[in-house]
């Protein structure tokens, strides 16, 4: 099953700024999502998730904002690659503290 390649920067601004600019001259958000969504060709729903986002962002919609997301991500990925290394250490210093007392002493 192939994916349809993603859109530029570009196109998702300009059908951003078309929706939040053309809003007042249809009925509703969701009628002015369709019309820019059919125009530019991508579904309403991925349009207005992106108008959603760039509301978030600019801090005009509460959640969490693009640049917190990959803050989050990297330290959560930090995290997991400092967990990891702990229980390597963890595990080798146990292993060399066996060696040391099974080890016969030298006389």
């Amino acid at each position: 099953m192939s994916k349809k390649p993603g859109y530029s920067p570009e196109v998702r601004e300009r059908a951003v700024r078309m929706v939040l600019t053309g809003e007042h001259e249809h009925t509703s958000r969701w009628a002015a999502v369709q019309s820019v969504a059919a125009k530019i060709g991508c579904t309403p729903q991925t349009l207005l998730s992106w108008v959603n986002k760039v509301e978030v962002d600019t801090g005009v919609r509460p959640g969490v904002t693009t640049d917190q997301a990959a803050r989050l991500k990297e330290l959560e990925r930090e995290n997991r690659e400092l967990k990891r290394a702990n229980e390597i250490l963890r595990k080798a210093s146990a292993f060399f503290a066996q060696a040391e007392l099974d080890r016969k002493p030298k006389y």
